[in-house]
């Protein structure tokens, strides 16, 4: 059986993006939770830290529809991800709710992640060498808040660590080169992305 690095069967991926896709559906046309199968096998079962990205294809090019995650594992993988997409699809801040004229131009991205965990570093000036762009996500927590980038945002962006760094700050509400401070705490993690 072919495994991620993070011990989640391959075969997996495309059940848990028809899992949100189904959810996103049904919560979207009708103002239902869909209900999840039982019986589901044990690794769907597993608490993990998971995001469900909805993008929006528009001549070809995919557009940020709704993100919504947990970093931190808190419900079984299979109900996170039915309940994150409900909350992409209708919850993010930053988007309108998903209208059912929308339902056929969007691609859903399941992203399950590792247990994040923190960068160590004598000076903050050492945070991009510990970086890597396009395998690591970032999280930056400091006295006004926090923030996360997942890690292929950083490399579809085509940011280099230091610019990821500066984007992870902002996302945070912080100055761009608040990584720099001493008070900051960054965490980085990998995540295994399955997409339609």
């Amino acid at each position: 059986m072919n495994r991620d690095s993070m011990g989640l069967s391959n075969r997996y991926g495309p059940f848990l993006v028809q899992v949100a896709k189904r959810a996103i559906e049904k919560y979207v046309k009708f103002g239902e939770r869909d209900k999840l199968l039982d019986n589901l096998p044990s690794h769907l079962m597993l608490k993990r830290g998971v995001f469900v990205t909805i993008n929006m294809i528009l001549n070809g090019e995919k557009i940020p529809r709704g993100c919504i995650g947990y970093p931190i594992p808190t419900l079984p993988l299979v109900e996170s991800v039915r309940d994150l997409a409900i909350k992409a699809a209708s919850e993010d801040p930053r988007f309108p709710s998903l209208a059912p004229e929308e339902l056929d131009r969007i691609q859903i991205e399941v992203s399950v992640l590792s247990l994040p965990k923190m960068i160590k570093v004598e000076k903050p000036i050492e945070y991009p060498n510990k970086v890597q762009v396009g395998r690591d996500g970032l999280i930056l927590e400091w006295g006004g808040g926090s923030g996360l980038i997942l890690p292929q945002v950083a490399e579809e962006q085509g940011w280099d660590s230091e610019e990821f760094l500066c984007n992870l700050c902002m996302k945070a509400g912080a100055p761009p080169d608040k990584w720099l401070s001493p008070e900051v705490k960054m965490y980085k993690f990998s995540s295994q992305v399955y997409s339609e």
